[in-house]
């Protein structure tokens, strides 16, 4: 007995090769170039979106940064307003509180110029009173008629002795 090849050539099998290449030729032309061109366009396509899609994220990011820059300056300058309307506010206070303060004391002046021009006053129709009362009391006691204006002279000359005296 004899070994039997697995395989073996003959014509069927060159036939078979060569439908096999014709084949593959035929499917090369007809279907794996437009296939690969389809692959190759959705390949590019995709390549595409994605640098598109890069693009639109770096474009995003700078928006961001500036836009955060934006609220920044907005913030700083909230806070500078308010710190602004702060110094006029206490700068209104401070007037306000000096203003009164200055007519608290023009109004005690006013009142102390009062006081003593009403002392005055007072102490001239007390004088007046005086010398009346002592004319009268001195006329009683003499019972006749004195000068007046020699009266008057000598108890404004006691008054005064007496103001002093005090």
């Amino acid at each position: 007995m004899g070994v039997k090849p697995v395989v073996t050539i003959t014509w069927e099998l060159a036939i078979q090769i060569v439908n096999t290449i014709v084949l593959f030729w035929i499917l090369r032309k007809i279907l794996f170039k437009p296939v690969l061109n389809i692959i190759d366009a959705r390949e590019k396509a995709i390549k595409t979106d994605i640098a598109t899609g890069e693009q639109a994220k770096s474009e995003g990011l700078a928006f961001r940064a500036e836009y955060e820059q934006k609220i920044a300056v907005a913030k700083n300058e909230g806070q500078e307003i308010i710190k602004q309307a702060t110094l006029r506010a206490e700068q209104k206070s401070d007037e306000i509180i000096s203003t009164a303060r200055e007519e608290a004391t023009s109004l005690k002046e006013r009142a102390n110029k009062d006081i003593v021009q009403e002392k005055e006053k007072v102490m001239n129709e007390l004088k007046s009173d005086i010398s009346n009362i002592a004319i009268l009391a001195a006329s009683k006691v003499i019972e006749k008629d004195i000068d007046q204006a020699k009266h008057e002279e000598m108890i404004n000359k006691f008054i005064e002795e007496v103001g002093e005296a005090k």
